[in-house]
């Protein structure tokens, strides 16, 4: 099973103009965290693929981790952590609304459900 990558994936619909400072606070606030949980930064889809101050724009992020085992302990540690809730706090100021789901391959999907 350590070959087996789960897929963390955050899909953020931003305010119209607000994707680009969303983007840049992500990266430099909330992505060492993610790090620090064993997450590994994949990356950073904008859409529509523009910067505008106009429209909304939707911001999927993708993380990996290495199997189930890393997966758990992400996730213990995000729960258990205060200032996630709070980083997230302070962004309504440019987020809409928010999801997290979570992914495999094909491939992986049965011995990621073999636990």
């Amino acid at each position: 099973m350590a070959d087996e990558k789960i897929f963390v994936v955050d899909r953020v619909v931003t305010k119209a103009g607000c994707a680009r400072a969303f983007v840049d606070k992500y990266i430099e606030e909330y992505a060492p965290g993610g790090h620090e949980r064993g997450m590994t930064l994949d990356r950073i889809l904008v859409s529509p693929p523009i910067w505008s101050d106009d429209e909304t724009n939707v911001v999927t992020i993708t993380w990996t981790v290495d199997g189930v085992e890393s997966w758990w302990q992400m996730t213990r540690q995000g729960r258990r952590d205060p200032d996630l809730g709070r980083w997230w706090s302070r962004m309504d100021e440019l987020v809409i609304e928010r999801s997290r789901t979570m992914a495999a391959e094909s491939a992986d999907v049965e011995g990621l459900s073999d636990v």
